[in-house]
């Protein structure tokens, strides 16, 4: 049975940068209550007109496919991570077929809900397909454009300074080759406090779907207990990882990079102490982009991989938290 590896990586983020000093001029904010709170000092934006969920995820889509040696038409399977769609219906995912040029291939396209823990998720469906012998070269996409989904006004502004726009893609293969690729993946979900990180409008819960007492009562911007969240993500996230070590009889020693969801530096800081990993094994670029939830974990597992901080027979361990709540872990040996 073969194993699943990543043969290619990409990404790419929109061409406008917004730092803190400049997102002061909209919210009422400073660059040192930022940082101390998130680590970030700067995010990107989309661009009307350019950017789209499905394009951007297009653009990071094509180089991981040329770094994976391969070319669009290759693709048999399309797994599209995102909570920011380009449409209510249908998925980004059929978008994105339509981005690449490879529509006439009729491939299936399969968009997943997951949030900030979206492309884990994916790795372990793809992870499945590739064991199953289903598929042989699946594209995972996480993109996500966020910053029209905000509230910028003093109501919204602990959560609007800490997300940002961009896409991360990984092209994902058999390998028969002993011992290497993904090794094990740990998914889990509670939905018992689903409201305390969401968007509550539109909702089918009413008729109409959207109204303009929804949009008054600031019901479509994102609702989040930030200290609740905090609690809970540095107590799931370290477990997680665990989970995944003692399930191949490994131990955090053996981990040589670990990327963890891009939610908050604070966040990353706590489970890396928790852990007790020496911050050279932590890949975190939270600092430059902010958080791009289901996109955070291939742009940052794309920038190590081309800083060099990966080489053969490595051990990487990735891991998320997000809303739902959604939480999971990866081990891959590269």
């Amino acid at each position: 049975m073969p194993n699943a590896k990543i043969a290619g990586l990409g990404f790419y983020v929109p061409e406008n940068v917004v730092d803190n000093h400049e997102l002061s001029k909209i919210v009422n904010t400073n660059d040192e209550w930022v940082q101390e709170r998130s680590g970030i000092v700067e995010r990107r934006y989309f661009t009307e007109g350019k950017d789209t969920v499905a394009n951007m995820g297009a653009n990071a889509a094509r180089m991981a496919i040329e770094r994976a040696g391969i070319s669009p038409e290759d693709i048999d399977f399309i797994i599209f991570a995102t909570l920011s769609p380009d449409y209510y219906f249908p998925g980004s995912g059929v978008l994105l077929q339509r981005e690449l040029g490879i529509s006439n291939l009729e491939i299936p396209a399969l968009d997943i809900r997951n949030q900030c823990s979206g492309f884990i998720y994916g790795i372990s469906i793809a992870d499945q397909f590739i064991k199953s012998g289903t598929y042989k070269n699946i594209l995972l996409v996480g993109s996500e454009i966020q910053s029209p989904l905000f509230d910028y006004s003093d109501a919204g502004r602990h959560v609007t300074v800490l997300f940002g726009d961009g896409a991360g893609a990984a092209v994902i293969q058999p390998t028969e080759k002993e011992g290497q690729g993904v090794l094990t993946t740990k998914l889990h979900a509670d939905g018992t406090y689903a409201e305390k990180l969401a968007v509550l409008a539109p909702t089918t819960r009413k008729a109409p779907f959207i109204s303009n007492d929804m949009i008054e009562n600031g019901d479509i911007y994102t609702v989040m207990e930030g200290r609740f969240v905090f609690k809970l993500a540095v107590t799931k996230f370290p477990e997680v990882v665990h989970e995944a070590l003692e399930a191949t009889n490994l131990g955090l020693e053996d981990i040589d990079l670990f990327i963890p969801h891009q939610a908050n530096l604070r966040i990353a800081e706590a489970v890396r102490k928790s852990l007790g990993l020496p911050e050279e094994k932590v890949y975190n670029n939270i600092m430059r982009y902010g958080n791009t939830t289901a996109a955070s974990i291939p742009i940052a597992l794309t920038e190590a991989w081309e800083q060099g901080k990966l080489k053969e027979g490595d051990l990487l361990c990735l891991a998320a938290f997000g809303s739902g709540f959604t939480w999971g872990s990866t081990l891959i040996r590269w």
